[in-house]
């Protein structure tokens, strides 16, 4: 559907500047990709384990009915009144914990500390998530400014779609010494905004990098990248390992089920914390998106010890109601013993001392959608 949505609109989308679609890499940029296992030379773009992914995300994706019916048949995909939310005390943030401490800004946003290094993840911060001007809008105003942030060491990107890489909050951090770690080909969008090479680091799956006493590991996902006609496919996707040599810390990005997750697992769990995709989904894109039975799966298979559910709550992207992946996950969390932790946008949380489990979006429940959706589980 996104791919449709893109060529229904290209003509307002390139009124909105170029910039934003990004840059191809090229060079020894596109060298380095070359050699990576990820990519198909025959089609000059990189594949899933599974090369007949691509093949139906692009199929799906150019169903004109669903586009249509995501732009006028609205429903109640988007919240109605503000959201609760808490503005974060970075004072508390910045004191020393014996676990890790995560604030969630809404859909996949996260700002973390591990090893007293401030991490961005998947940073969005601007109006919207889309290049076309009325499209996917936030549902509400950030919760905190980005001038207002801690000092952030590191910004990990888990791959190019607008959603997770935003154009706008790249550059407020050019004049800074933030470093950016990212998937093989997206550091071309980064320097073509004005971050130096110096500052990037791209990795294949399964490389690893050190900063300090964290290592950041770029692992397998099973989705697909581009943010234009021109460079569907170019960049690499990826999940993400963060970990100390007491902490450890698991970032999805966005992907669909497979054995991908028992790998990691074994490889790498069990972790403090992980955060996995759990909104924006349709059994139609099941291959690149998580549905919520099976992001629960994917957690046993991390050997996870603590939920946080992201890619929800703050951009509509798909056609079910805003708060059914918080219920859908919230119900399966309680039939299947997960330790699920939701928190409310912006509020703290400590793997040392975890917040009790709530539902903040019951308000805005409608008991006939809640029964439709749960009946099904």
């Amino acid at each position: 559907m996104a791919a449709g949505l893109l060529v229904m609109t290209l003509g307002l989308a390139v009124l909105n500047g170029c910039a934003m679609f990004g840059t191809n890499p090229k060079g020894s940029d596109l060298q380095r990709i070359e050699l990576s296992s990820q990519y198909n030379a025959q089609q000059e773009r990189f594949d899933n384990p599974d090369p007949g992914v691509i093949q139906t995300v692009e199929e799906v994706s150019m169903n004109w009915g669903d586009v249509w019916k995501w732009l006028v048949v609205k429903g109640e995909r988007t919240p109605d009144e503000p959201m609760p939310q808490i503005t974060p005390d970075m004072g508390a943030f910045a004191v020393a914990s014996g676990g890790v401490k995560a604030i969630w800004f809404g859909h996949s946003s996260v700002l973390i500390r591990m090893a007293e290094q401030n991490i961005l993840l998947d940073p969005v911060f601007s109006d919207r998530a889309s290049p076309v001007p009325f499209t996917v809008g936030r549902f509400q105003e950030p919760v905190v400014d980005l001038k207002d942030l801690p000092e952030i060491d590191l910004i990990v990107i888990s791959h190019d779609h607008y959603d997770h890489l935003d154009m706008d909050t790249v550059k407020a951090f050019r004049d800074r010494a933030t470093r950016f770690i990212v998937p093989l080909g997206v550091g071309s969008h980064l320097k073509g905004w004005g971050i130096d090479e110096s500052r990037i680091t791209e990795l294949d799956w399964w490389q690893s990098t050190q900063r300090g006493e964290l290592e950041f590991v770029a692992t397998p996902a099973s989705h697909f990248s581009g943010r234009g006609m021109t460079n569907r496919n170019k960049t690499l996707w990826a999940s993400w390992v963060i970990r100390s040599e007491n902490e450890s810390v698991y970032f999805s990005g966005d992907s669909g089920y497979g054995s991908h997750f028992k790998q990691i697992g074994d490889a790498y769990g069990p972790f403090d914390v992980a955060f996995i995709e759990n909104g924006q989904y349709n059994i139609k894109w099941h291959s690149v998106h998580l549905l919520p039975d099976e992001a629960a799966q994917a957690y046993f298979d991390l050997r996870a010890e603590m939920f946080i559910p992201i890619h929800w709550a703050m951009f509509e992207l798909s056609m079910h109601t805003w708060y059914q992946p918080g219920m859908e996950i919230y119900a399966l969390a309680e039939q299947r013993g997960i330790n699920l932790v939701t928190p409310m946008i912006g509020e703290m949380v400590d793997t040392d001392k975890p917040l009790p489990r709530m539902a903040w979006w019951r308000p805005w429940i409608n008991p006939e959608v809640a029964e439709q959706v749960l009946a099904k589980q």
